[in-house]
């Protein structure tokens, strides 16, 4: 699964990549569409329960009489509608919201541990994750996931000796989690990095950094081999252990808030 945002318009896609020679795989997809479908969804669980949801809406079976499903089953289903449909359809342009304020986010750490949810935008950090290569410097902070949230800025401390890594802002989306903005320490740099001021995202060079809908908090990660060196010569190698409890100097994350107005 891949998260994919231009502009206002957000998107969740899925896709498997068949290689071989044209003729066998055009061969093989003549019966195989719903087993290539099957591992998709598999792979996707929200992208699977918004497809059955969606038919089970539109199905109508009068011969069939079963329980009601429970208030509780019902409330889940709606709520995983919304969360995918809201990315599919890009609701962010077609609804109306209302600005509630700001809210400061102020990291000072947490202990060390891995990032647990795979990126739908970021296959790397998965690839470095499973390698025992990645770490959470701060984080998660919880958030309202009725309320929409858009990044008013983001930077965070490291010590100005270390580069090789890569630190990035990650919002939560249901079982997954989303980059936002990221960037790769080089040697020398400032002390206090900034990965998002108003109006521009240093990754992407967009001025909206919108976090995606229902979201429920963020994270700040840190991923790569880092290394320690103040003259560029002698090099040391601190574990990412290390790394965040004596070079990390906490985060500051300011959002804007918004709230979603029925029609």
């Amino acid at each position: 699964p891949e998260y994919h945002r231009v502009g206002s318009t957000e998107m969740c896609v899925a896709f498997e990549l068949q290689i071989g020679l044209e003729a066998e795989v055009s061969g093989l997809r003549k019966d195989h569409l719903a087993y290539e479908e099957g591992r998709i969804l598999n792979a996707q669980p929200l992208l699977k329960r918004y497809k059955e949801v969606y038919e089970n809406l539109n199905e109508v079976d009068t011969n069939t009489t079963s329980a009601p499903p429970s208030m509780t089953e019902q409330s889940e289903d709606q709520d995983d509608f919304k969360l995918i449909s809201s990315v599919l359809e890009g609701n962010f342009s077609n609804c109306k919201y209302r600005a509630l304020g700001k809210q400061d986010i102020n990291g000072e750490g947490t202990a060390p541990f891995s990032p647990e949810r795979m990126c739908i935008n970021n296959k790397r950090l998965n690839i470095w994750a499973n390698q025992g290569k990645a770490v959470v410097l701060d984080g998660s902070f919880d958030l309202d996931s009725s309320q929409r949230y858009l990044v008013d800025s983001m930077s965070f401390k490291m010590g100005r000796h270390i580069c090789g890594i890569s630190v990035g802002l990650f919002a939560y989306f249901g079982p997954y989690m989303v980059q936002i903005s990221a960037l790769l320490l080089g040697w020398g740099h400032a002390e206090e990095v900034s990965l998002i001021k108003p109006g521009v995202n240093f990754l992407t060079m967009e001025s909206i950094s919108m976090l995606p809908p229902q979201c429920n908090g963020v994270v700040l990660v840190a991923w790569g081999e880092p290394d320690y060196s103040e003259n560029r010569c002698n090099k040391v190698r601190p574990t990412l252990t290390e790394l965040k409890e004596s070079y990390y100097h906490g985060m500051e994350l300011v959002l804007d808030q918004y709230e979603e107005l029925s029609e």
